[in-house]
């Protein structure tokens, strides 16, 4: 094997392990706001969360002095923050307040069908009919899931929570789209920023909403739980999974989050006691069957081909450039 071609396999094996990394910390998420809300209200949690992702990027602010702003974009990184954290997050949190978190990381399993879906829509590529069946079956195992579900003292209403966390996907697919679109121009690093820093002014004046309480004492659980998700999912999570959208297509990185249902009822299982019963494994293997119907690796291949060929064309043009 020649040094190119190692340096070629390391490239490619770098967005594989960003993107897995950061779906294992998304379903470490779900655990993290279930503690975090045993002492602080939803709107102090994500603004605490966001602030803290701010006060992690300060250190980093000059890697931004070198960055191209290109006049106009700043209503596209508006759309993209206003869909996650923004609307992403008021949406999930009053999800995991309903319901369990073991069954918000199983609904978390449709996001790559909703980016193919929406993709088909908004960049009008081509969705085949498996994917379409895919997405069916994925849909009535979601809701099959809720109603297999009883409501308990940890998830009081888990067939509303389940159709929030649903709608907090599809919030997740505007982003998915939008971030594919801007990271061709900016860093990873400075979109995770932008995020950060938008959402943080978003959900300062949402935490004097009535009903909203601000804390007053430290729990020490709690507020590590908050610190945690400001510092290694704001900031490490989405910017691995920048990254990885930043170096391969879009339906292929949001395949990746198909680890976060695994990870996630794991996780419940060992760190809240949540236990799955039979209705509700069998409805949740609908929803994986459903994943792993629409996949259509003829497409994938056909994907992963095109961008390899475009990586390649870009080295030789690098190297032609070195050499004149």
């Amino acid at each position: 094997m020649t040094d190119l071609q190692r340096q070629q396999r390391r490239t490619a094996l770098l967005p594989v392990l960003a993107l897995t990394a950061a779906s294992i910390l998304w379903a470490s998420a779900f655990i993290a706001f279930k503690l975090a809300f045993v002492a602080y209200d939803p709107m102090f949690v994500l603004f605490a969360r966001m602030l803290v992702a701010c006060l992690c990027f300060l250190p980093l602010a000059a890697r931004f002095r070198n960055q191209v702003y290109r006049r106009g974009d700043w209503k596209p990184i508006l759309l993209m923050s206003a869909f996650e954290p923004c609307l992403y997050f008021l949406f999930e949190t009053t999800a995991i307040k309903n319901t369990e978190a073991a069954q918000a990381g199983m609904i978390v399993a449709m996001l790559p069908l909703l980016v193919a879906i929406g993709a088909h829509f908004l960049l009008k590529e081509t969705v085949t009919r498996r994917t379409w069946i895919g997405f069916a079956l994925a849909v009535t195992g979601a809701a099959l899931l809720s109603v297999q579900s009883g409501a308990t003292e940890n998830a009081p209403h888990p067939a509303l929570g389940n159709f929030l966390e649903f709608l907090a996907m599809c919030c997740a697919t505007g982003y998915t789209i939008m971030l594919k679109k801007l990271s061709a121009r900016y860093s990873p690093l400075f979109l995770t920023a932008s995020q950060a820093f938008i959402g943080c002014l978003f959900f300062l004046p949402l935490m004097f909403l009535p009903g909203q309480r601000l804390p007053t004492e430290f729990v020490l659980v709690p507020a590590l739980s908050v610190i945690y998700l400001g510092a290694a999912i704001t900031l490490g999570a989405y910017g691995l999974y920048s990254y990885g959208v930043s170096k391969i297509p879009a339906s292929q990185a949001s395949a990746f989050v198909n680890l976060i249902p695994v990870a996630t009822v794991i996780m419940a299982r060992f760190t809240l006691g949540e236990v799955f019963g039979l209705g509700q494994y069998l409805a949740s293997g609908l929803v994986l069957v459903g994943v792993f119907v629409s996949q259509d690796k003829k497409a994938r291949r056909a994907e992963a081909k095109a961008a390899a060929q475009a990586a390649a064309q870009a080295a030789t043009e690098a190297e032609a450039a070195a050499e004149s």
